[in-house]
């Protein structure tokens, strides 16, 4: 609605959108054969990524990739889009106003006008209508899987261990390490309730960011602990409301989370048990002893206490209690993690946790699961705080050739071709240009190694070979070109 009246759709609309946690509808109209060039722009939340950036993005998806190979998964890609019914209710109050709606096709012919406004009048009335859409874009991994699990699982060898590393959205407010459109590399193992995939999982944690350098601690908590933290507060269906609450402790404090625990119909009474847990600390050893002592009574905090002492013997420092660690998704049941990075201003770089009848939402019930995620647009913000990408990764060409003539470049062009076959990555300036221009080009671009063939060397069948980097210079037989290692 704009202006408190409906804008006419027409068979010449040309986009429309909807802000959908607000319900306001913008319809655009092109303008009518006009010559007009805006600036050109990116969505809000969204960005390009130069050959630099895609490099060192591909050097953490490589590590994120061998370690879960290692660990014996397998990989698996689902669609952009998902129906709109596979999403919703399964995030949770605040996570379902982040999903990105789907308006369906057809909207701007006019036999759907009348259809097309019904639609709005519910959408505006708080209803959903499958009049205007019906699909969305994937908001995790771990739903998308979910159903393909349910859709496939006659088929599939349980326990079923696979990752998954492609691009999600989220229709949240871009700001440092939070963006619109970003990937997660996930995985996930279904078809086992044993305690030995969480350790795993741990471990693959661990492992990636020792190989990545990054210097990180493994948060991990348990949902059966918030279960009994909310059957000690007067009842299992204050939970939600507690962990919504509490998953926003890091953002807004202890003093706001207790304000909104209010305003959710908590009782002053249970808001202070509530900073009680909250206000845990200590050794292990002295928190599962405050822990055992404030929801020991009930059967879902003593259960959840062992299952934590139990991923607890992994002998690595970097794993330990985190209380406020609530994870407001609704599918979680047991474990929890998170992983933060030490010494950077940023958010958790991953989680996950485990969801023992995510299936049972898709009508396969009783299959049990456990999976972490990896935020790599956050690692990398934090690699490129910390400095820790390893110089070879800007490393693309190695070898420039350069075009000193039409016979020369023909001799050049088939000794390139030789090294291309021994997986040199090479490539030929593409004139014949001034020794500086070529030289300024292999510099831009950080090529290491020049080769230069002028008519001298292709009459004596040599070539001159220069090292940037060190600017040692020889001269070779082109014979023994194939042959050195150009590293």
């Amino acid at each position: 609605m704009v202006n408190g009246e409906y804008l006419k759709l027409t068979s010449h609309v040309s986009r429309l959108t909807i802000d959908h946690s607000q319900f306001t509808i913008h319809y655009l109209y092109p303008l009518k054969q006009q010559s007009f060039m805006s600036k050109p722009s990116l969505p809000q939340g969204t960005r390009d990524f130069s050959a630099a950036v895609v490099r060192k993005r591909n050097y953490i998806f490589q590590t994120i990739r061998t370690v879960f190979e290692l660990y014996g998964f397998q990989p698996l890609e689902t669609p952009a889009m998902e129906n709109l019914d596979t999403l919703m209710g399964k995030y949770g109050e605040e996570g379902d106003k982040l999903i990105f709606k789907i308006l369906n096709n057809g909207l701007d012919n006019p036999a759907k006008q009348q259809q097309t406004r019904e639609g709005f009048d519910k959408l505006l009335a708080g209803r959903s209508s499958k009049d205007i859409t019906e699909r969305a874009l994937r908001y995790d991994l771990t739903i998308p899987f979910a159903r393909y699990v349910a859709m496939n699982h006659g088929q599939l060898t349980l326990p079923f261990k696979r990752y998954q590393i492609q691009p999600v959205w989220r229709a949240d407010r871009p700001q440092k390490g939070r963006y619109r459109e970003f990937y997660q590399c996930d995985a996930d193992v279904v078809g086992s309730r044993s305690l030995l995939n969480e350790v795993e999982l741990a471990a693959i944690y661990a492992e990636v960011f020792n190989r990545l350098r990054v210097p990180v601690s493994i948060h991990i908590n348990n949902r059966k602990i918030l279960a009994a933290l909310a059957e000690t507060c007067g009842g299992a269906d204050k939970m939600m409301d507690i962990t919504i609450a509490i998953d926003k402790l890091d953002k807004i404090g202890i003093d706001k989370v207790k304000e909104e625990l209010t305003q959710r119909g908590l009782q002053p009474s249970q808001v202070a048990i509530i900073e009680n847990y909250l206000s845990i600390t200590g050794t292990e050893t002295e928190k599962i002893t405050a822990l055992k002592k404030l929801i020991g009574h009930t059967a879902s905090g003593t259960k959840g206490i062992e299952e934590l002492q139990y991923v607890l013997q992994t002998p690595d420092s970097r794993l330990q209690t985190d209380f406020t660690l609530a994870r407001g998704l609704n599918y979680y049941t047991g474990i929890i993690f998170e992983v933060k990075a030490d010494g950077v201003q940023m958010g958790s770089i991953g989680g996950g946790g485990r969801y023992d009848d995510l299936t049972g939402l898709f009508g396969v019930p009783d299959v049990p699961g456990v999976g972490i995620s990896f935020g790599v647009d956050r690692i990398y913000d934090v690699m490129e705080e910390l400095g820790l990408f390893p110089e070879e990764v800007q490393t693309g060409t190695q070898v420039l050739f350069f075009n000193l003539g039409e016979i020369e470049s023909r001799n050049a062009f088939s000794l390139m071709q030789e090294l291309r076959a021994r997986n040199v990555r090479c490539e030929i300036f593409h004139e014949q240009a001034k020794f500086d221009k070529q030289f300024k080009y292999a510099d831009k671009k950080k090529i290491p190694w020049v080769v230069m063939i002028g008519s001298k060397e292709a009459e004596d069948n040599t070539c001159i070979v220069k090292n940037l980097a060190t600017g040692e210079q020889s001269t070779l037989p082109q014979s023994e070109l194939p042959g050195l290692a150009f590293s």
